[in-house]
Protein backbone atom coordinates (compact mmCIF):
# COMPACT_ATOMS: atom_id res chain seq x y z
CA UNK A 1 0.00 0.00 0.00
CA UNK A 2 2.91 2.27 0.41
CA UNK A 3 4.46 1.60 -2.55
CA UNK A 4 1.25 2.39 -4.66
CA UNK A 5 0.78 5.54 -2.71
CA UNK A 6 4.42 6.82 -3.64
CA UNK A 7 3.90 5.97 -7.50
CA UNK A 8 0.02 8.14 -7.19
CA UNK A 9 1.80 11.06 -6.04
CA UNK A 10 5.06 10.65 -7.92
CA UNK A 11 3.58 9.62 -11.33
CA UNK A 12 0.76 11.51 -11.88
CA UNK A 13 -2.21 10.71 -14.24
CA UNK A 14 -2.27 12.09 -17.86
CA UNK A 15 -5.18 14.53 -18.24
CA UNK A 16 -7.93 12.94 -19.83
CA UNK A 17 -9.41 13.75 -23.26
CA UNK A 18 -12.09 12.41 -25.14
CA UNK A 19 -11.31 9.48 -27.57
CA UNK A 20 -9.33 9.63 -30.96
CA UNK A 21 -8.37 13.64 -29.69
CA UNK A 22 -4.27 12.76 -29.92
CA UNK A 23 -4.54 11.46 -33.36
CA UNK A 24 -7.09 14.21 -34.25
CA UNK A 25 -4.36 16.90 -32.94
CA UNK A 26 -1.69 15.09 -34.77
CA UNK A 27 -3.50 15.47 -37.71
CA UNK A 28 -4.44 18.89 -37.70
CA UNK A 29 -0.54 20.16 -36.49
CA UNK A 30 0.93 18.29 -39.39
CA UNK A 31 -1.53 20.57 -41.98
CA UNK A 32 -0.49 23.82 -40.28
CA UNK A 33 3.43 22.74 -40.49
CA UNK A 34 2.24 21.93 -44.32
CA UNK A 35 0.77 25.61 -44.95
CA UNK A 36 2.01 27.43 -42.68
CA UNK A 37 5.59 26.83 -41.20
CA UNK A 38 8.33 29.32 -41.87
CA UNK A 39 10.65 28.65 -44.43
CA UNK A 40 13.78 28.07 -42.28
CA UNK A 41 17.35 27.28 -44.32
CA UNK A 42 17.79 24.02 -41.40
CA UNK A 43 14.63 22.47 -42.48
CA UNK A 44 15.71 22.54 -45.95
CA UNK A 45 18.63 20.16 -45.18
CA UNK A 46 18.74 16.37 -44.33
CA UNK A 47 22.25 16.80 -43.00
CA UNK A 48 21.86 15.37 -39.56
CA UNK A 49 25.37 17.56 -38.78
CA UNK A 50 23.92 20.97 -39.89
CA UNK A 51 20.59 19.79 -38.11
CA UNK A 52 21.98 19.71 -34.39
CA UNK A 53 23.55 22.75 -34.94
CA UNK A 54 21.07 24.61 -35.54
CA UNK A 55 19.52 23.44 -32.97
CA UNK A 56 22.05 24.10 -30.16
CA UNK A 57 21.69 27.51 -31.13
CA UNK A 58 18.30 28.17 -30.98
CA UNK A 59 18.45 27.31 -27.35
CA UNK A 60 18.48 30.50 -25.65
CA UNK A 61 18.46 32.39 -28.98
CA UNK A 62 15.68 33.78 -31.30
CA UNK A 63 15.10 32.44 -34.31
CA UNK A 64 16.25 35.69 -36.23
CA UNK A 65 19.73 35.99 -34.61
CA UNK A 66 20.49 32.52 -35.40
CA UNK A 67 20.27 32.73 -39.16
CA UNK A 68 22.92 34.35 -39.92
CA UNK A 69 25.27 32.48 -36.96
CA UNK A 70 24.24 29.25 -38.46
CA UNK A 71 25.86 29.87 -42.08
CA UNK A 72 28.88 31.00 -41.09
CA UNK A 73 29.42 28.48 -38.75
CA UNK A 74 28.47 25.76 -41.23
CA UNK A 75 31.04 27.91 -43.30
CA UNK A 76 33.70 28.00 -41.09
CA UNK A 77 33.18 24.10 -39.81
CA UNK A 78 31.16 22.56 -43.30
CA UNK A 79 31.29 18.65 -41.66
CA UNK A 80 31.22 17.57 -38.15
CA UNK A 81 34.66 16.05 -38.17
CA UNK A 82 36.75 19.73 -39.56
CA UNK A 83 34.77 20.83 -36.09
CA UNK A 84 35.96 18.23 -34.19
CA UNK A 85 39.76 18.74 -35.51
CA UNK A 86 39.13 22.55 -34.69
CA UNK A 87 41.06 24.87 -31.92
CA UNK A 88 38.41 25.59 -29.47
CA UNK A 89 39.46 29.02 -30.21
CA UNK A 90 38.37 29.10 -33.25
CA UNK A 91 34.68 27.30 -32.37
CA UNK A 92 34.54 29.76 -29.51
CA UNK A 93 35.11 32.99 -31.78
CA UNK A 94 32.36 31.71 -34.66
CA UNK A 95 30.10 31.59 -31.56
CA UNK A 96 31.17 35.22 -30.18
CA UNK A 97 28.01 37.11 -29.92
CA UNK A 98 25.60 34.09 -29.27
CA UNK A 99 26.23 33.84 -25.43
CA UNK A 100 25.39 30.98 -23.64
CA UNK A 101 29.07 29.67 -24.29
CA UNK A 102 28.87 26.73 -23.12
CA UNK A 103 26.96 25.73 -25.83
CA UNK A 104 29.95 26.35 -28.15
CA UNK A 105 32.18 24.00 -25.88
CA UNK A 106 30.13 20.70 -25.55
CA UNK A 107 29.45 21.44 -29.48
CA UNK A 108 33.16 20.92 -29.73
CA UNK A 109 33.52 18.21 -27.46
CA UNK A 110 30.78 16.13 -28.95
CA UNK A 111 31.93 16.50 -32.46
CA UNK A 112 34.88 15.23 -31.05
CA UNK A 113 33.14 12.01 -28.78
CA UNK A 114 31.03 11.08 -32.36
CA UNK A 115 34.42 11.23 -34.59
CA UNK A 116 35.88 8.62 -31.32
CA UNK A 117 33.19 6.74 -31.22
CA UNK A 118 31.43 7.24 -34.31
CA UNK A 119 33.75 7.63 -37.53
CA UNK A 120 32.42 11.12 -37.74
CA UNK A 121 29.06 10.48 -38.01
CA UNK A 122 25.91 11.61 -35.26
CA UNK A 123 24.63 8.08 -34.66
CA UNK A 124 20.97 7.57 -35.65
CA UNK A 125 20.07 6.12 -32.25
CA UNK A 126 18.44 7.56 -29.27
CA UNK A 127 20.75 5.91 -26.64
CA UNK A 128 24.37 6.69 -28.68
CA UNK A 129 22.76 10.28 -29.03
CA UNK A 130 22.17 10.66 -25.26
CA UNK A 131 25.55 8.97 -24.34
CA UNK A 132 27.14 12.20 -26.41
CA UNK A 133 28.37 15.09 -23.91
CA UNK A 134 26.13 18.25 -24.15
CA UNK A 135 23.21 16.12 -25.69
CA UNK A 136 20.13 16.44 -22.82
CA UNK A 137 17.14 15.67 -23.15
CA UNK A 138 15.70 18.08 -25.79
CA UNK A 139 18.54 18.14 -27.96
CA UNK A 140 18.32 14.41 -28.14
CA UNK A 141 14.63 14.78 -29.36
CA UNK A 142 15.00 17.19 -31.72
CA UNK A 143 18.24 15.19 -33.27
CA UNK A 144 16.61 11.76 -32.95
CA UNK A 145 13.30 12.59 -35.01
CA UNK A 146 13.92 15.74 -37.05
CA UNK A 147 17.13 14.28 -38.43
CA UNK A 148 16.41 10.52 -38.51
CA UNK A 149 12.30 10.33 -38.06
CA UNK A 150 12.59 8.29 -34.83
CA UNK A 151 9.98 9.05 -32.54
CA UNK A 152 11.24 10.74 -30.10
CA UNK A 153 9.65 13.49 -27.99
CA UNK A 154 11.08 16.72 -27.12
CA UNK A 155 10.05 19.89 -24.78
CA UNK A 156 11.38 23.46 -25.02
CA UNK A 157 9.55 26.52 -23.59
CA UNK A 158 7.05 26.71 -27.21
CA UNK A 159 6.32 23.11 -26.33
CA UNK A 160 5.85 23.38 -22.74
CA UNK A 161 3.38 26.39 -23.54
CA UNK A 162 1.60 24.97 -26.09
CA UNK A 163 1.23 21.53 -24.12
CA UNK A 164 0.31 23.32 -20.87
CA UNK A 165 -3.03 25.44 -22.29
CA UNK A 166 -4.18 22.49 -24.88
CA UNK A 167 -3.93 19.99 -21.72
CA UNK A 168 -5.00 22.68 -18.94
CA UNK A 169 -1.58 21.62 -17.32
CA UNK A 170 -1.45 23.79 -14.32
CA UNK A 171 1.60 24.00 -12.20
CA UNK A 172 4.46 26.57 -12.27
CA UNK A 173 7.28 26.41 -15.22
CA UNK A 174 10.14 24.06 -13.48
CA UNK A 175 8.18 22.35 -11.06
CA UNK A 176 8.64 18.30 -11.21
CA UNK A 177 5.51 16.91 -11.52
CA UNK A 178 4.42 19.59 -13.81
CA UNK A 179 7.26 18.80 -16.12
CA UNK A 180 7.16 15.12 -15.80
CA UNK A 181 3.19 15.80 -17.25
CA UNK A 182 4.25 17.74 -20.02
CA UNK A 183 6.91 15.04 -21.24
CA UNK A 184 5.01 12.27 -20.77
CA UNK A 185 2.17 14.16 -23.23
CA UNK A 186 4.81 14.87 -25.48
CA UNK A 187 6.15 11.12 -25.66
CA UNK A 188 2.09 10.19 -25.94
CA UNK A 189 1.57 12.80 -28.96
CA UNK A 190 4.43 12.02 -30.83
CA UNK A 191 3.72 10.07 -34.22
CA UNK A 192 5.70 7.30 -35.61
CA UNK A 193 4.80 9.15 -38.91
CA UNK A 194 6.63 12.49 -39.46
CA UNK A 195 7.84 12.66 -35.61
CA UNK A 196 10.23 15.33 -36.75
CA UNK A 197 7.77 17.54 -38.64
CA UNK A 198 5.01 17.00 -35.55
CA UNK A 199 7.84 18.44 -33.33
CA UNK A 200 8.40 21.08 -34.95
CA UNK A 201 4.95 21.76 -35.42
CA UNK A 202 4.70 21.92 -31.98
CA UNK A 203 7.68 24.70 -32.05
CA UNK A 204 5.83 26.38 -34.72
CA UNK A 205 2.24 26.84 -33.15
CA UNK A 206 4.04 27.94 -30.03
CA UNK A 207 6.62 30.39 -31.30
CA UNK A 208 3.98 32.18 -34.03
CA UNK A 209 0.27 31.48 -32.47
CA UNK A 210 0.11 30.14 -29.02
CA UNK A 211 2.75 32.95 -28.12
CA UNK A 212 3.30 34.02 -24.27
CA UNK A 213 1.28 37.59 -24.70
CA UNK A 214 -1.44 38.01 -27.72
CA UNK A 215 -1.85 34.71 -28.69
CA UNK A 216 -3.96 34.19 -31.80
CA UNK A 217 -6.31 31.46 -30.66
CA UNK A 218 -9.30 32.29 -33.79
CA UNK A 219 -6.14 31.04 -36.03
CA UNK A 220 -4.87 28.01 -33.66
CA UNK A 221 -5.07 24.81 -35.74
CA UNK A 222 -6.12 22.54 -32.55
CA UNK A 223 -8.32 25.34 -30.67
CA UNK A 224 -11.47 22.99 -30.56
CA UNK A 225 -9.58 20.67 -28.57
CA UNK A 226 -7.54 23.10 -26.20
CA UNK A 227 -9.21 23.12 -22.30
CA UNK A 228 -7.56 26.26 -21.95
CA UNK A 229 -9.43 27.73 -24.54
CA UNK A 230 -12.83 26.67 -23.28
CA UNK A 231 -11.94 27.09 -19.75
CA UNK A 232 -10.42 30.86 -20.05
CA UNK A 233 -7.20 30.25 -18.81
CA UNK A 234 -5.46 30.95 -22.02
CA UNK A 235 -3.82 34.21 -20.66
CA UNK A 236 -2.91 32.22 -17.13
CA UNK A 237 -1.47 29.00 -18.66
CA UNK A 238 1.42 28.56 -18.00
CA UNK A 239 1.93 30.71 -14.97
CA UNK A 240 4.22 33.61 -15.74
CA UNK A 241 7.69 32.49 -14.16
CA UNK A 242 9.24 35.36 -11.48
CA UNK A 243 12.11 37.14 -13.62
CA UNK A 244 15.52 36.49 -11.98
CA UNK A 245 16.53 39.64 -10.36
CA UNK A 246 19.28 41.22 -12.22
CA UNK A 247 23.20 41.50 -10.73
CA UNK A 248 25.10 44.71 -11.74
CA UNK A 249 28.68 43.34 -12.39
CA UNK A 250 31.90 45.56 -12.62
CA UNK A 251 34.78 44.67 -13.35
CA UNK A 252 38.56 46.22 -13.20
CA UNK A 253 40.38 45.62 -16.75
CA UNK A 254 43.76 45.77 -17.61
CA UNK A 255 45.21 46.82 -20.52
CA UNK A 256 48.55 45.83 -20.58
CA UNK A 257 51.16 46.24 -23.61
CA UNK A 258 54.56 44.95 -24.07
CA UNK A 259 56.64 45.22 -27.51
CA UNK A 260 52.93 45.69 -29.66
CA UNK A 261 51.56 43.05 -27.98
CA UNK A 262 48.33 42.70 -25.35
CA UNK A 263 48.24 40.52 -22.25
CA UNK A 264 45.51 38.13 -22.82
CA UNK A 265 44.29 35.90 -19.87
CA UNK A 266 41.76 32.48 -20.42
CA UNK A 267 39.28 32.12 -17.89
CA UNK A 268 38.32 28.39 -16.63
CA UNK A 269 35.93 26.40 -18.41
CA UNK A 270 33.11 27.23 -15.91
CA UNK A 271 31.16 30.15 -15.02
CA UNK A 272 30.41 33.29 -16.92
CA UNK A 273 32.42 33.72 -20.30
CA UNK A 274 33.90 30.07 -19.10
CA UNK A 275 36.86 28.77 -21.40
CA UNK A 276 37.19 32.58 -22.76
CA UNK A 277 39.77 34.84 -23.37
CA UNK A 278 39.85 38.47 -21.78
CA UNK A 279 41.77 41.26 -20.76
CA UNK A 280 43.08 40.55 -17.35
CA UNK A 281 39.85 41.40 -15.07
CA UNK A 282 39.06 41.45 -11.51
CA UNK A 283 35.46 42.00 -10.07
CA UNK A 284 34.91 45.32 -7.63
CA UNK A 285 32.88 45.52 -5.17
CA UNK A 286 30.39 48.39 -5.83
CA UNK A 287 31.56 51.18 -3.97
CA UNK A 288 34.90 50.59 -4.95
CA UNK A 289 36.40 53.67 -6.39
CA UNK A 290 39.40 54.69 -8.71
CA UNK A 291 41.88 54.10 -6.56
CA UNK A 292 40.06 50.57 -5.48
CA UNK A 293 40.06 49.45 -8.76
CA UNK A 294 43.64 50.07 -9.41
CA UNK A 295 44.93 48.49 -6.13
CA UNK A 296 43.09 45.04 -7.18
CA UNK A 297 44.45 44.88 -10.74
CA UNK A 298 47.70 45.48 -8.29
CA UNK A 299 47.02 42.13 -6.37
CA UNK A 300 45.66 40.51 -9.59
CA UNK A 301 48.95 40.93 -11.34
CA UNK A 302 51.77 40.70 -8.82
CA UNK A 303 54.71 42.53 -7.79
CA UNK A 304 55.74 45.06 -10.03
CA UNK A 305 52.33 45.98 -11.77
CA UNK A 306 52.08 49.33 -12.41
CA UNK A 307 48.30 50.73 -13.17
CA UNK A 308 47.76 54.11 -15.01
CA UNK A 309 45.26 56.30 -16.08
CA UNK A 310 41.58 55.00 -17.21
CA UNK A 311 41.12 54.82 -20.29
CA UNK A 312 36.84 54.84 -19.82
CA UNK A 313 34.08 52.34 -19.55
CA UNK A 314 32.22 50.03 -21.59
CA UNK A 315 28.61 48.75 -20.68
CA UNK A 316 26.91 45.86 -21.95
CA UNK A 317 23.60 44.16 -21.12
CA UNK A 318 23.47 40.26 -20.63
CA UNK A 319 20.88 38.10 -19.92
CA UNK A 320 20.38 38.66 -16.11
CA UNK A 321 23.49 40.87 -15.54
CA UNK A 322 24.05 44.57 -16.56
CA UNK A 323 27.97 44.82 -16.92
CA UNK A 324 30.22 47.81 -17.07
CA UNK A 325 34.23 47.17 -17.62
CA UNK A 326 36.43 49.70 -16.27
CA UNK A 327 39.25 50.13 -17.98
CA UNK A 328 43.13 50.76 -16.92
CA UNK A 329 46.38 51.33 -18.49
CA UNK A 330 48.80 49.10 -17.20
CA UNK A 331 52.66 48.01 -17.13
CA UNK A 332 53.18 44.02 -15.37
CA UNK A 333 56.14 42.38 -14.98
CA UNK A 334 57.03 40.13 -18.22
CA UNK A 335 55.59 37.17 -16.57
CA UNK A 336 52.60 38.18 -14.64
CA UNK A 337 50.74 36.23 -11.99
CA UNK A 338 48.55 33.92 -13.51
CA UNK A 339 46.33 33.41 -10.41
CA UNK A 340 43.01 31.94 -11.55
CA UNK A 341 43.67 32.09 -15.06
CA UNK A 342 43.91 28.78 -16.85
CA UNK A 343 46.74 30.64 -19.91
CA UNK A 344 47.89 33.90 -20.22
CA UNK A 345 49.24 35.10 -23.53
CA UNK A 346 50.98 37.69 -25.24
CA UNK A 347 48.65 38.43 -28.11
CA UNK A 348 48.93 41.25 -31.11
CA UNK A 349 45.43 43.20 -31.27
CA UNK A 350 44.73 41.59 -35.04
CA UNK A 351 45.01 38.39 -33.45
CA UNK A 352 42.64 38.56 -30.35
CA UNK A 353 39.73 38.87 -32.94
CA UNK A 354 40.41 35.23 -33.73
CA UNK A 355 40.76 33.37 -29.92
CA UNK A 356 37.47 33.09 -28.26
CA UNK A 357 36.61 36.07 -26.78
CA UNK A 358 33.34 37.68 -25.94
CA UNK A 359 31.35 40.35 -27.45
CA UNK A 360 31.68 42.50 -24.17
CA UNK A 361 35.83 41.74 -24.10
CA UNK A 362 35.62 42.20 -27.80
CA UNK A 363 34.39 46.05 -26.87
CA UNK A 364 36.65 46.22 -24.44
CA UNK A 365 39.62 45.95 -27.14
CA UNK A 366 38.18 48.25 -29.77
CA UNK A 367 37.47 50.88 -26.38
CA UNK A 368 41.37 50.29 -25.49
CA UNK A 369 42.92 50.36 -28.76
CA UNK A 370 40.56 54.11 -29.68
CA UNK A 371 42.01 55.02 -26.55
CA UNK A 372 45.81 54.66 -27.02
CA UNK A 373 46.99 57.71 -29.24
CA UNK A 374 48.41 56.27 -32.56
CA UNK A 375 52.57 57.11 -32.79
CA UNK A 376 53.42 61.03 -34.36
CA UNK A 377 55.35 60.15 -38.07
CA UNK A 378 58.71 61.48 -37.61
CA UNK A 379 59.53 64.26 -39.09
CA UNK A 380 61.71 65.06 -42.24
CA UNK A 381 65.08 67.28 -41.79
CA UNK A 382 66.89 69.27 -44.27
CA UNK A 383 70.69 68.02 -44.66
CA UNK A 384 73.66 68.47 -41.87
CA UNK A 385 70.07 70.36 -39.85
CA UNK A 386 69.41 69.73 -36.27
CA UNK A 387 67.33 66.80 -36.38
CA UNK A 388 64.12 67.19 -34.34
CA UNK A 389 63.15 65.20 -31.09
CA UNK A 390 60.81 62.42 -31.04
CA UNK A 391 57.52 64.10 -29.13
CA UNK A 392 57.71 62.03 -25.32
CA UNK A 393 54.57 59.09 -25.36
CA UNK A 394 52.08 59.69 -22.44
CA UNK A 395 51.09 55.96 -22.56
CA UNK A 396 52.72 53.64 -19.67
CA UNK A 397 56.28 52.53 -21.37
CA UNK A 398 55.90 48.33 -21.06
CA UNK A 399 58.47 47.28 -18.71
CA UNK A 400 61.72 45.02 -20.34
Amino acid sequence: MATSARLRRTTPALPSVPANTDEAVRRALLRFYDTEARDLPWRRTRDAYAIWVSEVMLQQTQVAVVLGYWARFLEAFPTLPQLAAAPLDAVLAAWRGLGYYARARNLHRAAQAVVDRHGGALPASVDALAALPGFGRYTVGAVASIAFGLRAPLLDGNVARVLSRLFAVHGAPGEPQRERTLWDLASRLVPEERPGDFNQALMELGATVCRVASPTCLLCPVRQHCQALARGEVESLPPPKPPPARRYLRLAVAVVRRRGRLLLARRPNAGLFGGLWELPAVQLAAEAQKKGAQAALRALLGPGTRVGASLGTVHRTLTHRDLALCLFQADAPARPRKGEYVELRWVRPAQAARLGVSAAMQAALAQAEAAVPAPRPRAAHRAGGPRRQRPRLTQARPGR
